[in-house]
């Protein structure tokens, strides 16, 4: 691959600020990765410093930025993060086309409901009966799809991933390899001195437009659903109980786990580490800090911290105060003995 500057600065509308318009490029990295060759990208003044050491022969800069690396020309865009990933999708990886069509040593029981030249099915990918499959679905290597789900046009359920029986799956939904959905829920009650499975009988829904990352569990409900919301983004290694409801365009990153019959508002942010205990509530346009344990209803539109987790200000401020303990503690030892020396006097 290699790739003029020249294209480059024509595929996102950006101005060559310094550098030959006819020099290549052949990579693309960070700018702390970079190397004689590689295309990389400048768009928070906290990397200036790597800026300014990247080996890059190519980086895209804000518009008006005037501090540029020696070694590197420098392409102006009004977002170089998104022009570079712009540059990515045109010249970089390319995933696999759709193709069509059923691989010999798939499973597919009698009567599954799809088109064959509009869908794809997996080496030893197994479909049970009473599946609905939406065209362009792709089904892929190693996958299950339990009897009667229903998945929607356009998703994709990438290698060894599992659908159990009668979840609904949208539009346009993406589970990574590893993904579960609709294992049982982990109910269970103490009784006789033993442990008494309670069975679950809901199902899963996840609505248009979802992606799920490798290796999260989504199960399925007691009775009713467990339902996650249009837009809704999972990382990998997420947990999600049984009816739990997740609303729309939210964000849970990795190892997140969400109780059984938790409920999650709209345009929520979960960062990384979050418990939620079960059956409490989180409003809509509520971030939860990395390692926040919620263990009450949390009111929508703030930013919580801590365990418990409580308002980000009220937080910082007990993380202050504890902050200063050592100094109080030596200020309150040196009060001491001068209370003790007086007292001798």
């Amino acid at each position: 691959m290699k790739i003029a500057l020249s294209d480059l600065a024509t595929l996102v509308g950006g101005t060559l600020l310094c550098g030959d318009p006819t020099g290549q490029i052949t990579g693309f990295a960070s700018l702390k990765e970079a190397v004689a060759g590689d295309l990389s990208f400048f768009h928070d003044p906290r990397y200036n410093e790597r800026l300014v050491n990247t080996h890059a022969s190519a980086v895209l800069v804000p518009l008006g930025w005037t501090e540029f690396p020696p070694q590197a020309s420098c392409i102006a865009v009004a977002d170089p993060s998104r022009s570079f990933e712009k540059i990515v999708e045109t010249y970089g990886f390319q995933p696999a086309p759709f193709t069509p069509g059923v691989h010999p040593s798939a499973v597919v029981a009698a009567g599954v409901k799809f088109d064959p030249q509009r869908v794809a099915i997996g080496a030893n990918a197994v479909i049970e009966s009473g599946v609905e499959l939406g065209d362009e679905v792709e089904v892929g290597p190693g996958c299950y799809v339990g009897r009667n789900v229903v998945i929607g046009k356009g998703s994709r359920l990438h290698a060894n991933s599992t659908v159990h029986a009668e979840c609904i799956l949208g539009e346009s939904v993406f589970l990574h390899s590893g993904t579960v959905i609709g294992a049982d829920g982990f109910g269970y009650e103490f009784g006789e001195g033993r442990h008494r499975k309670v069975r679950q009988a809901g199902i899963v829904q996840i609505d248009d437009d979802v992606e799920i990352g490798a290796g999260c569990t989504v199960d399925r409900a007691r009775f009713g659903r467990t339902w996650i919301g249009e837009g809704t983004k999972i990382d990998n290694l997420v947990q999600i109980g049984h009816n739990v409801v997740i609303g729309k365009h939210c964000i849970v990153v990795a190892c997140t786990a969400i109780a059984g019959s938790a409920t999650i508002g709209d345009y929520v942010v979960i960062a990384a580490q979050v418990g939620i205990a079960g059956h409490v509530h989180i409003g809509s346009k509520s971030t939860l800090a990395a390692r926040c344990g919620v263990t009450r209803d949390l009111p929508g539109g703030q930013t919580y911290l801590g365990f418990p987790a409580v308002p980000a200000g009220e937080e910082k401020r007990r993380l202050a105060s504890i902050n200063r303990l050592p100094q109080l503690l030596a200020r309150v030892k040196e009060l001491e003995a001068q209370i003790a020396a007086s007292g001798k006097a």
